[in-house]
Formats: C-alpha cells, structure tokens, sequence
C-alpha cells in the first residue's frame, strides 16, 4: 500500500513538474508574456526572455531574478519578424543549455491605424498599419515556430503555445487588424498542431490560449480613464463578460503550466479560453 502511495505521489508531481526544462518566451517584456516567463522560472525553469529592447530584457531580467533567488533566466534582444536574429538566438540557447522544451509565441500588440476610431468606419482604415498588425501577431508568430520547432522536433519533445484573443472567434467592433491576425493564429495553431502530430508522433504538441481582456498599457486609456473609472468602451467589456471584471496576468498561469506540462500530453490543437466567459456570453 504505501509503495502504491509513493507511486502515486511520484506520478502526481511528475505530472505538473516544469524544473529545468527550457521555454522560450518572446514578447517578454510585455505584460502578459512577462508574467508567464516569471512564473516559469519561479517553477523551476529554465526561462529565455526574449524581446526587441536591451533595455527592457535587462529589466525583466533583474525583476525575475529579484523574486527568485536561484531563477535561471536568460536574456536574448530579438525581433520576432527578423529570423537571422531568432536563428542567433536558439544557437545562443543550445549552447548554453543544449535543448529547447517549449516555446510561448507572446509577441504580439495593436496599433490605432488598424482600428476603426470613434466615427470613423472600414472605408478609413490604414492598410499600412494592417499589414503591421498582422506581420507582429501572425508572422511573428509563425517565424518563431519555423526557427525554435525543428529543436523540439529534434529532442522529441515540446510544447508550443501561442497567444489568440476573443476577438479571433467574435466580432469586437473596430479592431480589425488584430481580429484578423489573431483568427490567423487560431488556424495556424490547429494546422501545425496536426502536421507536429503527424511528424513526432505526438512529442510536439501546439495549442493556444485565448486571453478575454486584461488590463496593459495599450489599452489602459482605452478601457479606463485617468481616475480608474470606466470608459464607455470599457464598460461594454465587461457588461459583455459574466466575470464582471478584466483579468489579471497571473491568471493565465494555470493555463499555460497545464499546456507546457506532461499533464496535457494528449492535448493539441486546442485554443483555450481565460476570458471570464466573455467568448460564451450571448450579450443577452
């Protein structure tokens, strides 16, 4: 029986256990994706920020550090949209920790001239500023997996998730650009979760979560005014939410060590809503 026990307990741990496996975050010094890669390493992780700005990936790093005393964290300054830079960066990760686990594809981001303003409708939409949103959030996620997946691909063994948004499977008036690169993701993620399949046998898995709406700078005034109060945008956010709030970073943690970790090892292709039921809700 207590041999029965410790089997169990084994198993259990074993289940959810991220110590010393390698993940890849880009877009980490951004809200969301930062604060998975910090979750990360508090698990035990090995955690590679990676981000456009030295500047920024210094910070990050010294605020991982900061709330974990024995973090293993690695700071890498790359452009998603720019493979010679990722190609460095994984020769960087293979040498210093020889293997990649998983990649979390968190770049990504919007920008005015690819949404519709106030008064304004399609007729007056930027292309320019278009093509830039869908370059950031969908080839800027398709780049990294070409440059990071043969890795895993390799080691025979991965997980790579990438970052949807409710606005990929509703209508979120205005925000075309993002709607559209995001639905991008959503069919990028099913199509290379079959091919990985196909390919590994199952070792590679992909899968997205689909983050509701969660507070960050590019959206703040949006969302709220300078007192903290509502907008009348975001009011309708969160009257369409049965949650009743945004969400916080952290609660999309769970989601994403559940995605990386063996307990979702017969998961793939799937895109996982942390939205408060935002994308359940009718409106009515």
């Amino acid at each position: 029986m207590l041999h029965a026990l410790v089997g169990e307990l084994v198993m259990k741990n074993t289940l959810f256990d991220l110590a010393d496996r390698v993940y890849v975050v880009t877009g980490a010094t951004g809200a969301l994706a930062g604060s998975a890669a910090d979750y990360l390493a508090g698990q035990g992780a090995r955690v590679v920020y990676l981000g456009r700005s030295a500047e920024k990936v210094d910070a990050a790093l010294a605020k991982c550090r900061a709330q974990t005393a024995d973090a293993q964290c690695l700071g890498i300054v790359a452009d998603v949209m720019q493979r010679d830079m990722l190609e460095q960066a994984r020769d960087t990760i293979l040498q210093k920790w020889g293997r990649i686990d998983g990649l979390l594809n968190g770049a990504g981001g919007n920008m005015p001239g690819a949404t519709i303003a106030p008064g304004k409708d399609f007729s007056d939409l930027d292309f320019e500023s278009f093509q830039q949103v869908v370059d950031l959030n969908l080839h800027g996620t398709v780049l990294p997996s070409l440059v990071f997946g043969p890795v895993m691909v390799e080691g025979g063994r991965g997980s790579i998730i990438n970052y949807s948004s409710v606005s990929a499977p509703v209508v979120v008036t205005r925000v075309v650009g993002y709607s559209a690169a995001k639905a991008g993701v959503e069919n990028f993620t099913r199509w290379l979760a079959v091919d990985m399949a196909r390919r590994t046998e199952g070792k590679v898995r992909v899968n997205a979560v689909l983050p509701g709406f969660f507070l960050g700078e590019q959206n703040r005034r949006l969302l709220t005014n300078e007192d903290g109060s509502l907008t009348e945008r975001g009011q309708l956010v969160v009257n369409q939410t049965p949650f009743g709030r945004f969400g916080q970073a952290d609660e999309l943690h769970g989601a994403i060590h559940y995605l990386l970790a063996d307990a979702s090892k017969f998961v793939t292709g799937s895109i996982l809503p942390v939205d408060g039921g935002f994308v359940a809700f009718s409106g009515v």
